[in-house]
């Protein structure tokens, strides 16, 4: 069945300016009787819900209780827990630290970094996360405590969250793709590699794998390529297809015919691995010895093997503030921001770093807010899953409730502007949703 999805404000730009509820209900009734009989929708369901915030009043009500696909709407909803469970100062730490223990009647030290699913390590997004950035820093904690030698292991301490990266629910289609980046315990560049394809003279032809970034991926993985060129202009079409520690990435579909060649952008099988090893060549590169091997807990609890336990804080990096996390997480609809928000309510919560678990947590403080637990039926943070089914009641609930907090103006600021409206929009296969703001000529 093709479905389409509309909630909240989608067609109040059509009525701007009208005074008149019942009048304002007669036109969006009017719209949607229009909207429906278009051929387009022949087999859709379409739901909206429009109200007057100020008076809580009902100004349209269509299928405003039935669960539907919400796609990228249903990020505000994790955006409103995370500022209200969170707070809208809340930064993510990640820990630089050692253990000391005996081996073979000698001492023998680790050194860890110790992620606390910051979804920003690495991101281009902010001048004091990028990857050099970050690298420098952890030197120079090091350089600071006078550590120019590790006679042990440099460890990744990834195991914060729990060991599926992945939500269930997410198709095959989209997690070796940028957009389908899980949320690891540690997460590195927003766990986002690319590679650059050297395409054809002409349609058809092989298009070959000339780059990656990193580039340690040509090495580290095995690409298993069936890209081929497509016509000029004729847009990105390929897929990269790979999951969670597997160590073939496989390439489908077809990229525009270039002379400079075209990128595309998948979801790193082991960020915390990539890391590690990063983090290993660029300290050798400033004389800081490492005489062991780098790993993370997660290789190591997928082997059956010892975990390392850090056990003395030396420093730790600082995120952005969640306000500025979540600007772009609206605005930019970051999937994987989305997904390490939710893991991090439960962690706070509970002690345990799942998404289930963030999940229960989120719809348990939103029934106690005029929303039905069944009305959040919920596989992720991010709304990529096409299982996800929200009511739009739900979504207007929660877009009444964040018009009230002290943290508004940096949620408000956040959605996107489209068609003059403040809303968030979303798109998954056959679904199109929006919820947001909008004010009539006269204010209202």
């Amino acid at each position: 069945m093709f479905q389409r999805t509309f909630l909240n404000v989608c067609l109040l730009m059509l009525i701007a300016g009208n005074g008149n509820g019942q009048n304002l209900g007669g036109l969006l009734d009017h719209a949607i009787q229009k909207l429906s009989a278009d051929v387009q929708f022949k087999h859709a369901v379409i739901s909206l819900l429009v109200i007057d915030d100020k008076t809580g009043t009902i100004l349209f009500d269509k299928n405003s209780h039935l669960g539907l696909a919400p796609a990228s709407c249903q990020k505000v909803i994790t955006s409103v827990s995370a500022f209200e469970l969170l707070g809208k100062k809340f930064q993510f730490k990640t820990y630089i630290a050692f253990d000391l223990r005996a081996s073979n009647d000698s001492l023998k030290s680790n050194l860890y970094v110790t992620g606390r699913g910051d979804p920003t390590l690495g991101s281009l997004r902010w001048h004091t996360t990028t990857e050099t950035m970050v690298l420098e820093k952890i030197l120079g904690i090091l350089q600071k405590h006078k550590i120019h030698a590790v006679p042990g292991d440099l460890i990744c301490d990834d195991t914060h969250f729990t060991s599926e990266p992945v939500p269930g629910g997410w198709v095959w289609e989209d997690i070796g793709n940028y957009y389908g980046a899980g949320a690891w315990g540690l997460n590195w560049r927003e766990n986002q590699f690319d590679v650059t394809f050297s395409t054809g003279l002409a349609q058809h032809d092989p298009a070959e794998i000339i780059t990656t970034i990193p580039s340690s991926f040509l090495k580290d993985y095995a690409f298993v390529n069936f890209v081929r060129t497509g016509a000029r202009k004729s847009g990105d079409n390929a897929y990269l297809f790979s999951s969670p520690f597997q160590k073939s990435i496989i390439a489908r579909g077809t990229v525009p015919m270039s002379a400079n060649g075209f990128t595309i952008s998948g979801s790193m099988p082991d960020p915390p691995g990539t890391f590690i090893k990063t983090l290993q060549g660029y300290l050798k590169d400033h004389e800081i010895v490492i005489s062991g091997n780098a790993w993370s807990n997660s290789q190591h609890l997928m082997n059956n093997m010892p975990l390392g336990k850090p056990g003395f804080p030396l420093d730790s990096i600082l995120s952005p503030f969640l306000d500025s996390i979540n600007y772009w997480f609206l605005k930019k609809s970051v999937n994987l921001f989305g997904e390490s928000l939710i893991k991090t309510i439960s962690y706070k919560m509970s002690g345990n770093g799942s998404t289930d678990t963030g999940i229960t947590i989120i719809k348990s403080f939103w029934e106690k807010h005029g929303i039905e637990s069944s009305e959040l039926n919920m596989i992720d943070g991010s709304g990529l899953s096409p299982a996800n089914r929200i009511t739009t009641h739900a979504l207007v609930t929660v877009m009444q409730y964040a018009k009230k907090r002290e943290w508004f103006d940096s949620f408000y600021n956040a959605l996107p502007l489209t068609n003059n409206l403040k809303m968030k929009d979303g798109y998954i296969s056959g679904v199109r949703s929006y919820t947001g703001y909008a004010k009539s000529k006269k204010g209202r």
